[in-house]
């Protein structure tokens, strides 16, 4: 790849003119499709190894089964599934038979509700807590006045703990509700199944971090 960082996020060329989409499309500065194809057609072989192939073209066959109206051309698309729908019928369309459920306390409840939707579709399901071991976050540094129950006693939330009980209950996917900023990254690196977000913590916007980007230009103007 080129000494120039990859500028995808910042691309202002109509959608329909961009080179990722168009063999003749145009490219700005930075465009991984015209200075990193080599690391591209690396990631493609990658892609077609005989273990990873199935994963990949089931993803992209779910994601077009996650629209309707396809047969009357891609401008009458539209949305007909929920994350958790797609979640279950990717499991399924896998062949999987054994799920893992990592979850925060803090979602205990919408957690009890997913294990009971995962379990009647067929699944069996191991699930795990964040604060499993009720191990005391001063044992990792924290200090009492930084707890959010300030000087008492706090269980830590224990990513490694999660992964290690799906890894020993050899899990074939895991899903992930809710699981903190930081403690959702030691999840995914120490997890060994693939995994998935089913929910992405957010307190203050009732788990939908994205309501702060579409209201940038209003209420989290502050933001910029």
């Amino acid at each position: 790849m080129s000494s120039e960082n990859s500028q995808c996020a910042r691309c202002g060329i109509k959608l329909s003119e961009r080179l990722c989409l168009n063999d003749d499309g145009r490219a700005p500065e930075g465009c991984p499709t015209r200075d990193a194809a080599e690391t591209i057609q690396s990631a493609m072989e990658e892609m077609c190894r005989p273990d990873v192939l199935a994963f990949a073209r089931n993803a992209s066959i779910q994601e077009g089964e996650g629209y309707a109206g396809r047969e009357a051309g891609y401008d009458q698309v539209r949305p007909a599934k929920s994350r958790i729908e797609e979640t279950i019928e990717f499991a399924r369309r896998m062949q999987y038979r054994k799920l893992g459920l990592a979850f925060c306390v803090g979602l205990r409840k919408e957690a009890q509700v997913v294990e009971k939707l995962f379990s009647g579709a067929g699944f069996e399901v191991v699930s795990t807590c964040c604060n499993m071991g009720c191990n005391d976050k001063e044992l990792i540094g924290v200090t009492p006045e930084q707890k959010i129950r300030i000087g008492g006693p706090e269980p830590v939330c224990n990513p490694i703990a999660q992964a290690y009980v799906l890894n020993a209950a050899a899990t074939e996917f895991n899903v992930m509700v809710g699981l903190c900023v930081g403690h959702d990254s030691l999840f995914l690196k120490y997890a060994e199944a693939p995994c998935t977000v089913l929910a992405a913590k957010d307190r203050l916007l009732g788990h939908n971090p994205l309501a702060a980007i579409y209201n940038i230009d209003s209420y989290y103007r502050a933001l910029k």
